[in-house]
């Protein structure tokens, strides 16, 4: 498979007053078109910065980052905010919803940034919560939602533009057990399934089992790559647990 990612010695450094903060270390990998990569490490090891620049929110002092064949380093911030809004993905850890907003409109707000109508924007939300098994829930605000129901939501949302790749900053760091391999269901289908490359930072082990390849950090370098040749299955794992409160799953 080609790759959609090619990092080549990344290098960041922040300025801490005078003091030079050197985050990532001259890190260079790929990522293949239909990936799923958990990226792990102690904190402090890099891998936020690393994830803010995948994601085109930040920029390496030195390097070369090319996404999908574009060099992203060249880009100003206008160039930035377009490839975000049309490759990328983004799940992050405490949902990032909008409190007094519906599922529905919570799920069309990248659109916003768009020249889609308003119908088009509906229809599209539609399809997404419909995807992620919230058929149904579309008029809920996030506090009619359980915590794997937002999480649900914010996937519903990183979807909505039909990106490339899905970001995911430890998106089973604020669920429970049963609910964070529904999550994981949920990727597992839209990888292989739709062909999306799935990129998460996670500190669990047990969540990054379910990727097939895993990235280790420490202290800015690259400290292990490796391929996992039979990722857990979320589906199968769920069948072991009772439910508590039965969430619909048809569509994981």
């Amino acid at each position: 498979m080609p790759a959609v990612i090619e990092i080549k010695d990344l290098v960041k450094d922040y300025n801490l007053g005078q003091v030079p903060v050197h985050v990532l270390k001259g890190i260079s990998f790929e990522i293949e078109r239909g990936d799923f990569v958990s990226i792990m490490g102690p904190s402090g090891s890099g891998k936020s910065t690393l994830m803010n620049i995948l994601g085109c929110l930040d920029k390496p002092t030195s390097g070369s980052y090319e996404l999908d064949g574009i060099s992203v380093a060249k880009l100003n911030r206008d160039q930035l905010a377009e490839i975000r809004n049309k490759k990328i993905g983004f799940v992050f850890q405490q949902f990032n919803l909008l409190a007094r907003t519906s599922a529905a409109e919570n799920v069309e707000l990248p659109l916003m940034y768009t020249d889609a109508s308003a119908h088009e924007r509906h229809e599209r939300a539609m399809a997404a919560l419909f995807a992620v098994g919230l058929a149904g829930r579309q008029d809920h605000q996030p506090s009619q939602l359980s915590g794997g129901q937002q999480q649900r939501v914010a996937i519903a949302r990183s979807l909505v533009n039909d990106p490339k790749i899905i970001l995911a900053d430890e998106p089973t760091g604020a669920l429970d057990s049963r609910t964070s391999i529904e999550i994981m269901a949920i990727f597992q289908r839209l990888n292989r399934q739709e062909g999306i490359t799935m990129i998460m930072v996670t500190h669990d082990p047990d969540i990054a089992s379910y990727s097939n390849r895993n990235i280790r950090f420490k202290d800015g370098r690259l400290q292990g790559d490796e391929r996992v040749a039979q990722p857990r299955e979320a589906l199968k794992d769920l069948e072991q647990i009772p439910a508590e409160q039965p969430e619909e799953l048809e569509s994981a």
